[in-house]
């Protein structure tokens, strides 16, 4: 019997540079692009079976990245984050059968568009005061759901912490802290509603090399970038993700 990998070359073709851009934001930097994985996936599968073949590939990055920003994280901040992520990551699983994802992709493309539209417009004064606690909880449970239908939290939880101003290193440890715990609550939900089968693992598990490749690569780059720049990258990332999901909405 043949081993149940997929097979054909498109869909390595877009897979290959899916998982460095996830690898490369799994380390903070480009943390926007990450969200880009699923949908340049779906180019050659469904969106449900792109995120089933990431889900080791998460697993790998989430512990090279704690591993490399051990230090760092902080653990006030994350008591009031990971409760909310985690009720997102319920709702998700309970509607994931009746939700479309081309709708999900487009709500959380437009919001991410807005959001950057008025951080580009309107930039925060150096006095304005942080988001309010009441957004940050909307925001984080928006982020474990759209996380759990198309690994798409990044953009939410940005929503919420980059107006927080944040160093890029103590940024980069507590969003890899968040996702860690949210991408290791997904694997029961995942295997219950059956997207975890042989040919999808086998096909993560040849990618599998290239995880920590990317998360090599984006380390590099977010110890040794000047914060201006790093929320430069992280705006680009956020502006792409939000087109690509915007326009996967809309077809």
């Amino acid at each position: 019997m043949a081993f149940p990998l997929i097979t054909d070359p498109f869909f390595y073709a877009v897979a290959i540079p899916a998982v460095l851009m996830l690898g490369v934001s799994k380390s903070g930097f480009g943390a926007g692009f990450g969200s880009l994985a699923v949908p340049v996936m779906a180019l050659a599968v469904t969106v449900p079976q792109a995120a089933a073949i990431l889900m080791p590939l998460l697993l790998m990055m989430d512990l090279l990245g704690l591993a490399a920003f051990r230090k760092d994280f902080d653990m006030k901040f994350l008591r009031f984050l990971i409760p909310f992520g985690l009720v997102g990551t319920v709702v998700g699983a309970l509607l994931f059968r009746v939700l479309d994802a081309k709708v999900v992709a487009g709500i959380v493309g437009v919001f991410t568009l807005l959001f950057l539209a008025q951080r580009l417009l309107f930039p925060p004064r150096p006095g304005s005061p942080p988001p309010p606690t009441w957004l940050g909880a909307i925001l984080t449970v928006t982020s474990g759901f759209t996380s759990f239908v198309s690994h798409a939290g990044g953009p939410p939880l940005s929503a919420y912490v980059i107006p927080l101003r944040l160093s890029p290193v103590k940024f980069t440890a507590t969003m890899a802290c968040f996702f860690f715990v949210i991408n290791l609550s997904k694997w029961i939900p995942y295997a219950w509603l059956g997207l975890l089968d042989l040919r999808n693992m086998a096909t993560s598990l040849l990618l599998l090399p290239l995880a920590p490749v990317g998360v090599w690569m984006g380390v590099r780059l977010a110890k040794s970038i000047s914060p201006l720049w790093f929320y430069r990258f992280l705006y680009l990332g956020m502006f792409l993700t939000g087109v690509k999901l915007l326009w996967d909405g809309m077809h």
